[in-house]
């Protein structure tokens, strides 16, 4: 599992934030475009792409990108 890729999967969830403005460290909720939908979203790219089932507490519980992926790697078989 590559987190460049994730940062990229992650990004292109949201149409109006540059996805140049992603890397590891981003503060995801700190975006304005950051929403209930995008975190549903967040749930159903992690589990078409990376088939892991993850929580949205576990998403909101995250501050970073990198958080998350933590999250997914430690859970992909």
């Amino acid at each position: 599992m590559d987190l460049n890729i994730f940062i990229e999967n992650f990004a292109a969830l949201f149409e109006e934030t540059d996805a140049q403005l992603f890397n590891a460290q981003t503060r995801f909720k700190e975006i304005d475009e950051w929403s209930s939908l995008i975190l549903l979203s967040v749930i159903a790219m992690i589990k078409v792409e990376y088939d892991v089932k993850i929580k949205g507490d576990e998403i909101t519980s995250s501050q970073t990108v990198e958080d998350l992926y933590n999250i997914v790697k430690s859970r992909v078989q």
